[in-house]
């Protein structure tokens, strides 16, 4: 949440000479304001409008955005600042920022469709597996990936009456002997692709919570984002979370 916009709206102004350098802030203000939603001309223009400022020719305006280098254009006609200028403007004008515990997310490994209206710890989780991905934290996002899923397996063996099968005194037993149950035993409908790469999305977990010298990449975890959406899914509605 931004604090005082209007007085954004000038200090934007003041810090940039070029008028489609304005603009992209601006493009950038709309995705804050509106958390994540694209802008389009005409509302870069109501920008212009709330500066004092004289409205932008809107077929120099598309122009200039299309050769922008930290604006993505979106199919449809609207605008989105790139991940370069949401970082460099976010600390530039970070006392303008309502510190919140919201966390903001574009759902680059599970979509928030996915987890919204479960729970809310489980909403919880899916917003900061993607915000840890999002912001080049991998281990914390390999730990947080195995979290989840080591949740969802738990919730499924209790909503398919086998969790007497995985407790283990006032606990649950260890993540690996559970994924070698379900492997073995098939207490529960997974694809034949989720139950291949189960074991891998835990030690991925394992490796960035225990291992000393090592660091999850991305490219470690975009090995994986497919088949984890399909995994997450799969058992949001084996453990009826989803209906």
């Amino acid at each position: 949440m931004i604090n005082n916009s209007s007085t954004l709206i000038h200090c934007i102004c003041e810090r940039f000479s070029a008028k489609k350098d304005v603009a992209a802030a601006f493009v950038w203000l709309h995705y804050r304001l509106e958390e994540g939603q694209e802008c389009s001309t005409q509302k870069i223009n109501s920008y212009f409008e709330q500066a004092n400022l004289p409205k932008y020719n809107v077929t120099y305006l598309k122009e200039d955005l299309r050769k922008h280098r930290n604006i993505l254009s979106i199919k449809g006609g609207g605008y989105k600042p790139t991940r370069t200028l949401l970082l460099e403007l976010d600390a530039e004008f970070n006392q303008f920022f309502l510190k919140t515990e919201e966390v903001v997310c574009e759902g680059l490994i599970l979509p928030t469709s996915l987890y919204e209206n479960t729970r809310g710890y489980i909403e919880t989780l899916g917003k900061q597996i993607n915000a840890s991905y999002e912001h080049n934290i991998y281990d914390g996002c390999s730990v947080l990936m195995r979290r989840l899923l080591e949740i969802l397996l738990i919730h499924s063996y209790e909503a398919t009456g086998n969790i007497t099968v995985i407790q283990d005194g006032d606990g649950y037993k260890n993540l690996s002997v559970i994924i070698n149950d379900i492997i073995q035993h098939k207490r529960f409908s997974l694809s034949k692709e989720v139950l291949s790469v189960l074991d891998r999305f835990r030690m991925l977990g394992n490796l960035s919570a225990h291992k000393i010298q090592y660091n999850a990449k991305k490219a470690y975890i975009d090995e994986v984002i497919t088949l984890y959406r399909v995994a997450i899914e799969e058992l949001l509605y084996i453990s009826k979370i989803k209906a």
